[in-house]
């Protein structure tokens, strides 16, 4: 780090001595990063091991890194385009292969910080306004991409390109390098986890760019994998910042520039030794044989102790405790039920009701955390049954759009579970109850569908095992300070193995987001929460119940009403009247995508891993309408040949690779009946 530091310190001695950094030429290696190296802006920060970490697997963030001074890429008397050479190692660790954020770009940018640029597809080096360089931007970048985006034309998921001023590529290629032996053509994968190495040569006098890349550790490639002509004099400021810029969408990834060397005024950047680079934090290191036996009779030792501790413990528990045998395995989570009264005023703190009971709002005093209470009647249907599903599921799961179980209490027949305070309360207050509130902006909404959309695919795909919720709804999305979107009720959920299959059940669930089948099948199933992710999204963007109060069979629901706006044409016209001037590309993207979920063949229904891509606007929608679909088009009750034609169409345009007060909620159960059969 040493080294580096004074390579720092060697550049800005340069500048000054020649009165500005124009006059000389700039030069460093960081095999490494100190943070004298580089300006960190957003999430980026520099690891203490000396890594320069862009994002970790947090969604919709970006961060920067740029070299602290500017560097003027003009001949100061004749304005003509001085030539440069870098190199760097990057590395991009996806959460899940096939779910992951977007790519990295190497970028010369008028500021270190890139004002106004914003998260997800636009890699926090544009905004809406200028990504089709609509404006001077003064950025020239070489993106890694690993989404493909149909709005700036992307050609796959896996492509290196050249952006002037724009994230319309001017030049791009197939991520790919030429193997110095054999001399063929070997394809590359950006989100591979391994380091790759990237080598940028731009030619001031033909003003030719060129970008080759291959694995960390290969031989340089003799031919680059894409190219095109820049004039940097008329394309960037006169001074200019160079660094590295990433950012997350919905789904994440963990970007790393582990080395990097840069040179200005001719010839090539120096070489960097890759021995002296960081590792990533993947990386196994080997023990000594003897520490891991030790390390394993340490263990071994402990397990023994805990085991007769917890044994020793769970006796006299049950000696004096009304406890059942599967209250042994959730036991931790287990709080007094005085506690609970002493924090809800004596359970008079009411901020919700519905048919299961109340909800009240607590302080826990040890802890001084704000919770939500949630008291189950003795009555309600929702019984011992699902009290026990409640903890079995919400116990284990860990996301950050879920609502977070925090215990439980079972006194005398009464059951109760304590949940984290969702200050905002439920999406469905928001919407249809909003008397004292303000009208939620298609921004929000955007961002809460969104939210719900990763929490949803963590359930279906992030855990262990395949957890069904059942119940998907605008009265089960809870709103936190920051109106951040959290899924919750997991009373009706179901779990079973990944490859294996859903058991048959009852049919039980909210009346107008029931799929179809589960009249047929008795099996919910990741589609039937799809199809009622589907109804959530068209009851958001209209601001309109499913099913309303005085709605009968003959009278169309709301799947049918935005079915036959799009069929005539007018879409839009399904929108909630109250949101006003909005994205209406994105809004109509989420019409769409609603009826999708919504398809009455549980075959033509996306995956929650294909919402969350079609979401991130890696897919394009059909430009036509359907055909006609028939009388009403019932989609509750039959099965369409012309929606399975508009499926195929839209599904046909989306990639397959993802670039992953509560409860005033549940006194909507009281207008939207739940059913079980």
């Amino acid at each position: 780090m040493a080294a580096a530091v004074l390579a720092v310190l060697v550049a800005t001695l340069l500048v000054l001595a020649r009165g500005g950094p124009a006059a000389a030429a700039t030069e460093f290696v960081f095999p490494g990063f100190a943070r004298a190296n580089v300006t960190t802006s957003g999430a980026a920060v520099v690891t203490a091991s000396g890594l320069l970490q862009l994002t970790n697997e947090t969604n919709e963030v970006f961060g920067h890194g740029f070299y602290p001074a500017p560097v003027r890429f003009k001949d100061a008397s004749t304005g003509a385009p001085l030539s440069f050479s870098t190199t760097f190692v990057v590395a991009i660790v996806p959460r899940y292969l096939d779910a992951h954020g977007h790519g990295i770009a190497f970028a010369l940018a008028p500021s270190p910080t890139v004002p106004a640029a914003v998260a997800g597809k636009y890699l926090g080096l544009f905004n809406t306004s200028d990504n089709r360089g609509q404006g001077r931007s003064g950025v020239v970048a070489v993106e890694l991409d690993t989404a493909k985006d149909e709005e700036f034309s992307d050609i796959n998921e896996n492509h290196v390109g050249i952006d002037v001023n724009g994230l319309r590529s001017v030049s791009s290629a197939p991520a790919a390098y030429v193997d110095v032996g054999t001399g063929s053509l070997v394809n590359l994968s950006l989100v591979s986890g391994k380091p790759l190495q990237v080598w940028i040569e731009y030619d001031g006098a033909s003003m030719r760019l060129e970008v080759t890349v291959s694995p960390a550790g290969k031989p340089r490639p003799a031919v680059p994998i894409v190219s095109s002509t820049v004039n940097l004099s008329s394309a960037v400021a006169d001074d200019t910042y160079i660094g590295f810029s990433r950012a997350n969408g919905a789904a994440s990834s963990s970007h790393y520039v582990l080395g990097w060397s840069f040179l200005l005024g001719g010839g090539r950047a120096p070489d960097i030794d890759l021995s002296k680079l960081p590792a990533l934090p993947s990386s196994k290191k080997t023990m000594p044989r003897l520490l891991i036996v030790i390390l394993v009779l340490a263990v071994v030792l402990v397990l023994v102790l805990v085991s007769g501790a917890v044994a020793v413990l769970v006796k006299r528990r049950r000696r004096f405790a009304e406890e059942e045998d599967w209250e042994i395995e959730y036991g931790p989570h287990r709080i007094r039920y005085k506690d609970l009264h002493a924090a809800t005023r004596g359970f008079r703190d009411v901020i919700g009701a519905g048919g299961f009971g109340s909800v009240y709002h607590g302080v826990l005093r040890r802890s001084g955390a704000e919770v939500a209470v949630k008291k189950v009647s003795h009555g309600s249907r929702q019984g011992l049954r699902e009290f026990v599903s409640e903890i079995a599921s919400m116990s284990r799961l860990r996301h950050r759009n879920l609502v977070q179980l925090q215990g439980y209490c079972r006194r005398r027949g009464e059951l109760i579970l304590v949940y984290d305070y969702m200050v905002n309360g439920s999406l469905d207050k928001h919407l249809f109850d909003a008397d004292n509130k303000p009208v939620l902006s298609w921004e929000r909404r955007a961002k809460i569908v969104r939210d719900v959309a990763a929490g949803l695919l963590y359930l279906h795909e992030g855990w262990k095992q395949v957890v069904v919720h059942r119940d998907i709804k605008a009265a089960n999305v809870l709103l936190d300070a920051d109106m951040n979107g959290k899924l919750s009720d997991f009373g009706l959920a179901r779990q079973y193995d990944h490859g294996s299959k859903p058991q048959t059940t009852h049919v039980i669930g909210t009346l107008g987001y029931l799929a179809p089948e589960m009249s047929k099948t008795g099996k919910a199933t990741t589609s039937t929460d799809v199809f009622a992710f589907g109804t959530f999204l068209l009851e958001v963007a209209c601001g309109r119940r499913p099913m309303e109060r005085d709605d009968n069979l003959d009278s169309p629901g709301l799947v049918d009403l935005v079915l036959d706006r799009w069929k005539a044409g007018r879409i839009m016209d399904a929108k909630d009247p109250r949101i006003g001037v909005c994205d209406e590309a994105d809004l109509e993207l989420v019409l769409k995508l609603g009826l999708l979920c919504s398809h009455p063949d549980p075959r033509r229904r996306p995956s929650m891993r294909q919402v969350v891509q079609i979401l991130e606007g890696a897919g394009t929608v059909p430009e036509t309408p359907p055909k006609d679909l028939g009388s009403n088009n019932r989609l509750f009750y039959g099965y369409s040949e012309s929606f399975d034609e508009f499926a195929t169409i839209f599904l046909a345009s989306e990639t397959t690779t993802v670039t992953t007060q509560p409860s005033s909620s549940h006194s909507n159960d009281e207008q939207q009946e739940r059913i079980s059969g």
